[in-house]
């Protein structure tokens, strides 16, 4: 069954195509919402949320994008959501201070070969909020600034500009794990 029928019988409510869908998409979708939230039942719940979601507003699906891409974006959102509600706001930057930081000086992202992947992920999770989101949106998830500004509500200059400060801070974070071992 091509992904297009699929779709379109889940639009018709067909509970078998929806269950199809949902296995196809739910363990990679947790997995996105996991690197957000680090509760693993509120990474259950925003899957959950985010699926039904999804068949609600099926049909305004165009599939200009993938649906693995479409259903990324609200979880993504969702799990940004409830880090919100949970009083971890994201901490705004006053535009005015702000600068467009020239991403082509700082692109030596070589890490010792000492530094695993978890290393980096550790590290990733101690950025400040503000940063963090935006690193692990660009890095891990493949967003670019115009998009991370829409999901984060931030300009585009905003966004560049946590990018380089977040990378900026982990490239520091890993400094201290490769002479310090921190981790």
């Amino acid at each position: 069954m091509f992904q297009v029928d699929i779709i379109e019988q889940c639009k018709q409510n067909n509970r078998k195509a929806q269950l199809q869908l949902y296995n196809q998409y739910c363990d990679g979708m947790y997995i996105v919402a996991k690197r957000f939230l680090k509760d693993t039942a509120e990474a259950e719940d925003v899957v959950q949320e985010a699926f039904i979601k999804a068949f609600a507003k099926l049909h305004q699906f165009k599939a200009e994008v993938t649906f693995g891409a479409w259903l990324k974006r609200i979880v993504v959102n969702k799990s940004i959501d409830l880090l919100k509600s949970k009083k971890q706001q994201l901490v705004e930057l006053d535009e005015v201070h702000l600068k467009v930081v020239d991403t082509t000086q700082n692109d030596e992202w070589l890490v010792d070969d000492a530094i695993t992947l978890n290393d980096v992920k550790k590290a990733i999770n101690e950025l400040p909020d503000k940063y963090q989101y935006v690193v692990m949106l660009y890095l891990i998830e493949g967003y670019d600034h115009q998009e991370i500004s829409e999901i984060l509500n931030i300009s585009e200059v905003a966004s560049r500009t946590q990018l380089s400060r977040g990378k900026s801070k982990l490239q520091e974070l890993l400094t201290l794990t490769k002479d310090g071992t921190r981790y």
